[in-house]
């Protein structure tokens, strides 16, 4: 078993002729929630397609569960929720997990079990695009959790969520990583980084710093996690 879940070597990635993410390198071992945070426009959906293997890249390497990123031996083990809903708005939530349940090969059972995992058996039988936005985005991510991938990758999972149901789905990655899956989750609010095991935390393509919040709180000798970003960008500015 491979203990390294993603491993990102030296990655540039160039978008519309321009050069999107400047030699990132991090890993990203099992049991570990490793949060992704920085600004709109850093680069962070770029670096998880990148990480899914439906980025093309420009140099530098991505290896996942062992082999190079988007290989056909790991795609069944990797769970990507994108942050627009990737699901069918005229099924119904257990109609839209069955068809995926049935695309990857898995029993009827799984359906069940990921809508209780994301606190949606009260709508599973409702339309999807009746559905209010925070809702859909929890079916998203029960397609992602299909199978109990081994490495869950969420792209801004818990935008649009109210406050007790954000606290339940952060419970809910833990919960993931205490099973040993490896979750790479994305945001741009600096609130959710302490709800992380680790965190990378990106400005224009380039990683600002690569450690845990009491590491990243201790590193700029404040308790507030915006503040502490602010920190980095101006030490990267005088650098």
């Amino acid at each position: 078993m491979v203990n390294s879940c993603v491993r990102v070597s030296g990655l540039h990635v160039v978008r519309g002729g321009r050069e999107v993410l400047h030699g990132i390198s991090f890993d990203v071992p099992r049991g570990q929630v490793l949060g992704l945070l920085g600004p709109s426009g850093s680069g962070k959906t770029t670096l998880l397609r990148a990480i899914v293997g439906v980025q093309v890249v420009a140099s530098g390497s991505v290896d996942v569960l062992g082999a190079p990123a988007g290989d056909r031996s790991v795609r069944g083990r990797v769970g990507y929720a994108t942050q627009s809903p990737a699901v069918y708005g005229d099924l119904s939530v257990r109609e839209n997990l069955a068809y995926f349940a049935d695309v990857l090969g898995l029993p009827r059972g799984a359906v069940a079990e990921v809508i209780e995992r994301v606190d949606l058996a009260a709508h599973a039988d409702r339309v999807v695009g009746a559905l209010s936005g925070g809702q859909r985005g929890r079916v998203n991510l029960a397609a992602a959790l299909l199978g109990g991938p081994e490495l869950i990758v969420l792209d801004e999972p818990t935008v649009g969520l109210d406050p007790v149901l954000r606290e339940r789905l952060w419970a809910l990655f833990h919960e993931l990583a205490a099973e040993g899956a490896a979750l790479v989750v994305s945001s741009h609010v600096m609130e959710e980084a302490g709800r992380c095991d680790r965190l990378v935390l990106l400005r224009e393509g380039v990683v600002l710093a690569d450690a845990t919040p009491a590491e990243l709180r201790a590193g700029t000798g404040t308790d507030d996690l915006d503040q502490a970003f602010l920190r980095l960008v101006r030490q990267e500015a005088q650098a």
